[in-house]
């Protein structure tokens, strides 16, 4: 690893003095440490921010929470307003790694860490995340774990949080502070597809700190549900996922929120087949024909068109699960 300055910060001025001079934040939930051993990321200083008092998750007097950016992956999930209010992130909290690692990762840490793409840690390989220009080994390379929608020419790696998922059918706001003052950031905005730049993933700039997290008051996310399907029960990221929210009236689908995991570029706000879900029968019929619908753009290359047909079948079955039991654990 390469010598680096260090920073160690137990207050938002400092911190946030540091990352304006250049420094990278160190905090719970990153990779940024592993990717320093790879020689991937070589940042000339770091800000330690695990200190800050950003820990804590306050009710909202709309009813809704605000998540401190500090707070670890599993306080979050074990929080009683987040299980009774929104059991999908909950769930989607303890879908992710091992108990060891949920107990150190954070909530900011897990919106930033970056993919898991092998091609990204190769320098052997060409990856346009690592060394701009360089290529895509994935396109020809091993891609069963890579993305099907979201993806470009240029790139075509998954993203890996579970959690991004859930915030993101929750239409989450993130808050981030600079010297330069607080702004707000819908959480389905935070990251960027690939495009032609992949190595930009997110709309944050380079000064910027996550301090939050804000859930806006949802009653339809009391019946909602997390569901991954991956290749071992435990330690294992996504070959597909679905974050869901149900309500179903007389029959009908009255509200719904819908993303996906594992198959994607950034967290997927399945947003054309919300569309095709309000207000029609809460039938399988209709779960099958809003998640034909949402992958109708997915461009899948051999190794990873299986995931198609096996997101569909997990938004049907999600969704089935919710109309029939109405989200009951």
């Amino acid at each position: 690893m390469r010598p680096f300055g260090y920073v160690s910060a137990s207050d938002l001025p400092t911190a946030l003095d540091a990352v304006a001079a250049g420094a990278r934040p160190l905090g719970g939930g990153t990779n940024l440490v592993d990717l320093m051993r790879d020689d991937v990321e070589r940042p000339e200083t770091l800000v330690d921010v695990t200190a800050l008092p950003l820990a804590g998750v306050d009710e909202l007097p709309d009813g809704g929470l605000r998540i401190g950016a500090m707070v670890r992956n599993s306080h979050l999930a074990a929080d009683r307003l987040v299980r009774s209010r929104y059991p999908v992130l909950a769930e989607a909290l303890l879908a992710g790694a091992s108990g060891q690692l949920r107990n150190m990762a954070t909530v900011g840490g897990n919106l930033l860490q970056r993919t898991r793409c092998p091609y990204f840690r190769d320098h052997a390989a060409a990856c346009n995340k690592r060394e701009p220009g360089s290529g895509c080994a994935a396109l020809d390379g091993l891609h069963r774990g890579s993305a099907v929608l979201g993806t470009s020419e240029h790139c075509i790696a998954a993203h890996a949080s579970d959690m991004a998922v859930a915030l993101v059918a929750l239409d989450a706001v993130v808050e981030v502070q600079s010297v330069r003052g607080t702004r707000r950031i819908a959480l389905a905005e935070l990251h960027r597809p690939p495009g032609e730049t992949p190595h930009v993933e997110t709309r944050l700039a380079a000064d910027e700190l996550i301090t939050a997290v804000e859930l806006p008051a949802a009653p339809v996310a009391r019946t909602s549900r997390y569901r991954k399907v991956r290749d071992r029960a435990s330690f294992a990221f996504a070959l597909v996922s679905v974050a869901a929210a149900l309500e179903v009236r007389d029959g009908d689908v009255v509200d719904v929120r819908l993303a996906l995991g594992g198959v994607a570029t950034t967290p997927w706000r399945a947003r054309e087949a919300e569309r095709v879900l309000l207000g029609a029968p809460a039938t399988d019929e209709t779960f099958r024909r809003a998640a034909a619908a949402e992958l109708a753009p997915a461009v899948a290359r051999p190794q990873n068109a299986f995931k198609i047909e096996l997101v569909q079948r997990t938004i049907v079955a999600t969704l089935r699960q919710l109309a029939t039991e109405g989200g009951a654990a």
